[in-house]
């Protein structure tokens, strides 16, 4: 019989296997042409360590240098021993370049357009060798926009076992793919994507879920809503979904079919602005009861811009509530998209008139970022080494290349991290993060280099700091003093100061991280 276990690599692409009964993980992802990393392939040398997301195994045999049991017992095996007992998703450590494979391309018609508002439409594609698209309830594909080279980034809104594929996009003034649908699109149109991508997917529930969701981000919740539906869990789910005016209210029926298919389904709207139909106005946040968190046994799966997941974070953190899982996706862009600030829901005419569409100028970049949000540090330390990779090879890039106005920014905002810092602790942890970003990111966003961009905004490094930080927290002595080194070793047209500095720093920020993690689980 076998199970399905999907590999999920660093740079966002997850492949589906098969993997038989009494068969390894490695032999099956072998047989599909998945190179996974390993080595001994007896349990010997931990080349093939990887982390399970969800689902269960038989761990094999294996020594204490090559796997302890406390790491077993905190989910990690040996992909080389592990036989599946269930359905399982699989955090492999490495892309899937390195694995010598890469997302699937497909190719599909345009079944059916549902204009369900002007500021909502979905859509549903009849794909081709449909049996090959295997993605977990959350994941989302990148869809080619017809009749241009622009791409764009959508959940899906269809559970996997559903034969169409859906997906619900939200309308933006001058936006690529919204101008096709809103203008252009016929049935029967040709539309390819590749994928699927992310680690926002639904795992086995094993306690009660808390689905939040803004505006469009309600797409991946109802793929997961579906997959529920066809093995209902004995927890309760609890879905709130938030908008900003009457016109962004949609899915409402998908949602209500849920109550009939999904024993112990509940579920809640609200709009942010006032005279809707919504039974309530504000926030998700002003909705969310005691019994929905279970004094903290629950799993936060939460989709919506980046504001929404700031806010919600933020308001656990103050309720002293701390999820056993928090995953998140966002699916705006970084910038402000001018829109509201938690719902993500698109501006009004009068804000557009005023300020301008934002989204035009960042729709250039693909926008889903997914994450998990919690304060282990090997997550923390992961990041801050993929940062280090990440900045090497802008470094790479641009020495040499920065222009003089740009040097001066670059040392601006080097120097504003040092303000928010004093006598080896952090004075403001909000500004800290705040500028430490906006340091960060600064060379990505002039590189004129998507692909680098995209993959630096994938890092959490940001929320686990945001997470974590408090008035006080200990820094370690150097890490702002890095942040103006590495501008000198640019000024000074040095890459080999810069490189220097640049690992230095990785090192000095996983110090101070570990050191907050500590103090912060001392706290709880």
């Amino acid at each position: 019989m076998g199970h399905q276990v999907a590999l999920s690599f660093e740079d966002g692409v997850t492949k589906v296997v098969k993997v038989g009964d009494y068969e390894t993980v490695l032999d099956a992802a072998y047989k599909a042409r998945i190179n996974i990393p390993a080595d001994c392939r007896d349990g010997a040398c931990g080349t093939c360590k990887a982390f399970c997301d969800s689902g269960t195994f038989d761990p094999g045999d294996f020594i204490d240098d090559a796997m302890t049991e406390d790491e077993l017992e905190k989910g990690y095996l040996l992909t080389c021993q592990a036989v599946p007992e269930s359905d399982m998703a699989i955090q492999i450590p490495a892309t899937a370049e390195s694995a010598k494979t890469s997302a699937a391309t497909f190719t599909s018609t345009l079944q059916e357009l549902d204009k369900h508002s002007e500021t909502t439409i979905s859509f549903t594609l009849d794909v081709e060798k449909r049996e090959d698209l295997a993605f977990l309830p959350g994941q989302y594909v990148n869809i080619k926009v017809p009749g241009t080279d622009a791409e764009r980034s959508y959940s899906f809104s269809s559970g996997p076992e559903v034969e169409g594929a859906a997906f619900m996009v939200r309308i933006t003034p001058q936006g690529a793919m919204s101008e096709y649908l809103r203008d252009r699109a016929q049935v029967g149109d040709t539309v390819e994507f590749s994928g699927p991508y992310g680690s926002f997917f639904l795992r086995e529930p094993k306690r009660p879920l808390l689905l939040l969701a803004g505006g469009t981000g309600l797409a991946p919740l109802l793929s997961i809503l579906e997959k529920l539906a066809e093995n209902p869990p004995s927890t309760p789910v609890h879905l709130i979904y938030g908008v900003t005016r009457e016109a962004d209210i949609v899915g409402l029926d998908w949602i209500r079919a849920y109550e009939s298919k999904l024993p112990g389904f509940t579920w809640d709207y609200i709009a942010s602005e006032e005279g809707t139909s919504a039974p309530h106005t504000g926030y998700v946040t002003q909705i969310i009861e005691p019994s929905h968190l279970n004094d903290g046994d629950v799993d936060v799966y939460l989709c919506g811009p980046p504001p929404m997941v700031n806010a919600v974070s933020k308001w656990l953190d103050s309720e002293g509530i701390e999820p056993a899982n928090f995953y998140f996706e966002r699916f705006a862009p970084k910038e402000s998209t001018g829109g509201d600030a938690e719902t993500g829901a698109p501006p009004s005419p009068e804000k557009v008139a005023a300020e301008g569409d934002t989204m035009t100028r960042t729709e250039a970049v693909s926008s889903m970022e997914t994450g998990r949000l919690e304060f282990r540090k090997e997550d923390s330390f992961a990041h801050l080494d993929a940062r280090m990779g990440l900045e090497l090879a802008v470094t790479e890039l641009m020495m040499g290349r920065l222009t003089e106005e740009q040097l001066h920014q670059f040392r601006r905002l080097a120097e504003a991290t040092t303000h928010s810092v004093g006598a080896g602790t952090v004075s403001d942890p909000e500004e800290y993060v705040r500028t430490n970003e906006e340091f960060h990111e600064y060379l990505f966003m002039v590189s004129d280099n998507p692909a680098l961009l995209e993959s630096y905004r994938r890092l959490d490094v940001r929320e686990q700091m945001a997470a974590t930080f408090e008035e006080g927290t200990e820094i370690f002595a150097r890490v702002a003093q890095d942040h103006v080194d590495v501008v000198a070793a640019f000024e000074a047209n040095d890459k080999e100061r810069a490189r220097e500095v640049i690992m230095a720093h990785a090192r000095d920020a996983k110090e101070t991280m570990s050191t907050a993690i500590d103090a912060k689980e001392a706290g709880n």
